[in-house]
């Protein structure tokens, strides 16, 4: 009897995937052992008062040091979580709109065949290619209020320049100027794909139409871009959620607290003040932070981006 199409589909598919199976198990045996197994002994630890010393897998240590859900209350309720959820929020609004500008500059002058344009494009990708602990370094030396490079250069104006990673006004839009140095070659690289990758025919029918640059910019290139767009606010957001290199190398922090951000507070709970299960728990409401935001950012697409080109 011969087997219905639904049927030989079914056994199609079950032998495609005994076949693949050889090949995918490497990678999903890495995912398990770096990914899956990690993510459940944090979700473990943070049920714990853990110190990060005593003998993980000792007999009776997960009875003896589980707290249930005291770690999430605690940082909950505390007004450090507040300033240091602020103090995050704070450098997302400053940096992926200054982000976005930039990149979007980047992107619109390399897809223009001007001259110049081939040496900038190998000058503009050398920060993403610093190391961020180089590039910390020496923009520390160059933000500094006495010998700063920065400072010295508007003084040359007579402008007094501020005192940057020492002033509580001042230390985070410094690091937030860092970053946008650091990541607009990266994301400006993605934006000139989808730029590149728009009709030129647009451009010619507006340009018979008597359409300017700046006509031609808003009315095609801008809505056109916007899945590359999407896409360059969604990994922005999440690497901006993760700060963490250039705010321990500049300022640990400081000055005052004023830049405490969600990973520093994470990394120093945990590997400084020895209090692992804390820190986990505050590594998990980031990532329920995360996850939030990039829901509604998933859910809000449908208003704003255009996948017509």
């Amino acid at each position: 009897m011969t087997a219905s199409p639904k049927a030989r589909t079914k056994r199609l598919h079950a032998a495609g995937l005994r076949a693949a199976l050889p090949f995918l198990a490497p990678s999903f045996a890495g995912m398990l052992v770096f990914s899956l197994v990690p993510l459940i002994i944090s979700g473990v630890i943070s049920l714990t008062d853990w110190n990060g010393l005593d003998e993980l897998l000792a007999p009776g240590m997960f009875a003896e040091h589980f707290v249930g859900l005291d770690n999430f209350r605690a940082i909950l309720t505390s007004s450090e979580f507040l300033q240091v959820l602020g103090n995050t929020c704070r450098y997302i609004v400053l940096y992926i709109p200054c982000m976005l500008a930039a990149s979007l500059a980047v992107a619109c002058l390399l897809s223009q065949s001007r001259r110049g344009v081939t040496a900038f494009r190998v000058v503009y990708y050398i920060p993403v290619l610093t190391s961020w602990v180089a590039a910390s370094l020496i923009w520390k030396s160059v933000l500094s209020p006495q010998y700063g490079a920065l400072n010295n250069f508007l003084a040359l104006f007579g402008i007094q320049g501020p005192g940057w990673l020492l002033d509580e006004a001042w230390a985070m839009p410094a690091i937030v100027l860092v970053s946008v140095w650091k990541d607009m070659g990266f994301f400006g690289l993605i934006l000139l794909s989808g730029m590149i990758g728009i009709d030129r025919g647009y451009y010619e029918a507006a340009s018979l139409d008597g359409a300017g640059p700046w006509a031609r910019f808003w009315r095609i290139t801008l809505p056109l871009m916007t899945p590359a767009i999407f896409y360059v606010l969604i990994v922005s957001l999440i690497n901006a959620f993760q700060l963490f290199p250039q705010i321990m190398i500049m300022t640990d922090g400081g000055p005052n607290g004023a830049t405490q951000v969600m990973v520093e507070r994470i990394y120093k709970y945990g590997f400084r003040y020895y209090r692992m299960g804390y820190a986990a728990a505050f590594s998990w409401i980031l990532f329920a932070i995360i996850m939030v935001c990039t829901f509604i950012q998933m859910k809000g697409q449908k208003r704003w981006v255009n996948y017509d080109t």
